[in-house]
């Protein structure tokens, strides 16, 4: 299954915001340099989703794809 991110690198307050089963906003305190960003937005969405993901599109963009694993 694949959900679509928006992120918001380098917010003040970190937090998951369902905006349906697909869509999400993350906002992570991390600044988007050298993928700190990515993989604090992929450590996140583990721990919201109780499930590993893969960023698979979107590595240095806000719109970012991940596919959820099993």
């Amino acid at each position: 299954m694949k959900i679509f991110i928006k992120a918001k690198p380098g917010a003040r307050e970190e937090g998951i915001e369902k905006i349906d089963e697909a869509h999400f906003v993350v906002s992570v305190k991390e600044p988007p340099k050298e993928g700190r960003a990515n993989r604090a937005i992929e450590k996140a969405l583990t721990e919201y989703l109780h499930k590993p993901v893969k960023l698979v599109s979107g590595f240095v963009s806000r719109q970012k794809v991940f596919e959820v694993g099993e």
